[in-house]
C-alpha cells in the first residue's frame, strides 16, 4: 500500500539502496533508515576498498553472479549521472605458479558464463605492456573492472531518501522489534518507531538483530580483518591498474592485491584474519562478549580445525609486514617494506554455517513482515542497487499478487 511505512536497520550503501530503490518505485511510501552511529556508512561501506567488481569470481548462476553483473551497469549509470568518481583502471588476475593455470582456465569459463565483458586470457608478454612492473606467467585481463568512492555513493543514496520524503535517523541502536496490530515496533533505549514492514541490512550485526526478529539462529557472523599497506606516495607509479592472484576456490577471499584508490592511493592487501571484536578494526579491540559468541558457536570450532594452517599464516602476515609483502611482491617483483606502510583495515561481515562452512552467496531470509538480509560480503557494495532491486522485489511480492 502507498501510505505505508517501510522501516530499514542499517545505514550502509545496502540498507540505504534499499530505502532509495522503495522511495522511488513506491511513490507515497515512507521509508524510515535507522543506524545506531552518528553518521551513514561508518563500518563495511566506510572500509571498503572501493572495487567495483565485473562478475569474474562468483557461481554462475548465483544470486552474487546474477546481482554483481547487473549491479555493475546501474551503478555505473548513477554515478555518470550523480558526478561520482568511476574509473575503469582495469583488473588483471595473475597466476604465479604452473599449478595456478587450471584454476585460472576455470575462472575465465566461470566470467564468460557470468558475461563479464571484455575479458580476455593475457600472455607473459602482454602483462608486461599492461603492468610494466607486474610478474607472472599468464593472466585474465578485465578491463572494465572499475573503482569508485562507496561512502559518497551511500551518502547520496541518504540524500534521495530524503528528497522523497523519508527519513535516515541516526544514533539510533535497534534493541527490539516487537509485532503489534498491523505492523512491527522497532525500539532504542530512548525512542520507538512503528513501521508497517522491516528490513535487516545490519551488516557486523546481523545475526543478532535478526534474532530480535525472531528468525533462525543460523548462520552465525564472524568477523574477520582484513589489514591493509599503503605504498609509499613516491612509489604509488608501480601499478596502473588492479593486480590480483587467482584466488583460492575453498575461501571466499581474494588474497592479497593492489588496488589504486580515486585518491590516487594505493592499497597492498588485504589479509584475513579472525577479529576479537565485531568492530575491531584494530588489533587491540577486543570484545568479550563477541569472543563468548564465538566460543560458544560450534560452526567456528569446525572452521578453525578445517582452515587452521590457513589461519596462521595469515596471523603471521599481520604481525609481520616482511610476511605480508611475501605475498605481494609475488604480483609486482621488487616491492617490499620499504616501499609500503601500515594502512587501514576493514571488518567482513562472514556469515558461517553449524558445520565450519564460510557461506559464499548472499543468503536473505523472511520472517512475516520482516525480510533479513544474513550474509552480503563483498560484491555487496558493487551489486547494491541490484540487490536493493531484488529485496523491494520479495517485499512488494504479495502486494503485486492481489
Amino acid at each position: 500500500m502507498a501510505d505505508e511505512t517501510i522501516g530499514i536497520v542499517g545505514a550502509g550503501i545496502l540498507g540505504l539502496a534499499t530505502g532509495r530503490e522503495i522511495a522511488l518505485r513506491r511513490p507515497g511510501t515512507r521509508v524510515v533508515v535507522l543506524e545506531k552511529e552518528p553518521q551513514v556508512a561508518v563500518h563495511q561501506t566506510g572500509h571498503n576498498s572501493g572495487v567495483v567488481h565485473a562478475g569474474i569470481y562468483y557461481a554462475p548462476g548465483s544470486l552474487k553472479a546474477d546481482l554483481c553483473v547487473r549491479g555493475v551497469s546501474i551503478l555505473r549509470e548513477y554515478c555518470q549521472e550523480r558526478g561520482l568518481p568511476y574509473a575503469e583502471i582495469g583488473k588483471l588476475v595473475v597466476a604465479v605458479r604452473e599449478d595456478e593455470l587450471g584454476r585460472m582456465e576455470s575462472l575465465y569459463e566461470r566470467a564468460r558464463n557470468n558475461h563479464v565483458p571484455e575479458l580476455r586470457k593475457v600472455s607473459k608478454e602482454e602483462i608486461g605492456e599492461l603492468e610494466p612492473n607486474a610478474g607472472g606467467i599468464a593472466a585474465l585481463h578485465s578491463p572494465r573492472t572499475a573503482i569508485t568512492d562507496y561512502p559518497a555513493i551511500a551518502r547520496e543514496f541518504a540524500k534521495d531518501i530524503e528528497a522523497a520524503g523519508g527519513e535516515v535517523r541516526l544514533g539510533f541502536p535497534v534493541t527490539s522489534l516487537t509485532d503489534v496490530p498491523g505492523g512491527i515496533e522497532v525500539a532504542s533505549a530512548q525512542d520507538r518507531v512503528r513501521v508497517d514492514r522491516l528490513v535487516l541490512c545490519a551488516g557486523l550485526h546481523s545475526d543478532s538483530v535478526a534474532r530480535l526478529a525472531q528468525d533462525r539462529k543460523e548462520p552465525r557472523i564472524i568477523p574477520f580483518r582484513g589489514e591493509y599497506m599503503l605504498l609509499k606516495p613516491e612509489r604509488t607509479d608501480l601499478v596502473r591498474g588492479l593486480i590480483y592472484p587467482v584466488p583460492d576456490p575453498r575461501y571466499p577471499f581474494l588474497g592479497v592485491h593492489f588496488t589504486p584508490r580515486v585518491d590516487g592511493s594505493v592499497e597492498v592487501g588485504p589479509n584475513a584474519v579472525l577479529a576479537l571484536a565485531r568492530e575491531g578494526y584494530r588489533r587491540s579491540r577486543v570484545s568479550l562478549r563477541d569472543l563468548a559468541g564465538l566460543a560458544a558457536y560450534p560452526g567456528s570450532w569446525r572452521m578453525a580445525a578445517q582452515h587452521w594452517r590457513t589461519g596462521i599464516r595469515e596471523y603471521r602476515g599481520s604481525l609481520s609486514m616482511s610476511a605480508f609483502m611475501k605475498d605481494a611482491e609475488l604480483y609486482v617483483p621488487g616491492v617490499g617494506v620499504s616501499d609500503v606502510v601500515r594502512g587501514g583495515a576493514g571488518v567482513r561481515a562472514q556469515a558461517l554455517d553449524p558445520d565450519g562452512t564460510l557461506v559464499d552467496d548472499f543468503r536473505i531470509h523472511r520472517v512475516g513482515r520482516i525480510t533479513a538480509v544474513r550474509n552480503a560480503p563483498s560484491p555487496a557494495a558493487t551489486a547494491s542497487m541490484a540487490i536493493a532491486e531484488h529485496l523491494v522485489d520479495g517485499l512488494f511480492a504479495d502486494v503485486s499478487a492481489n
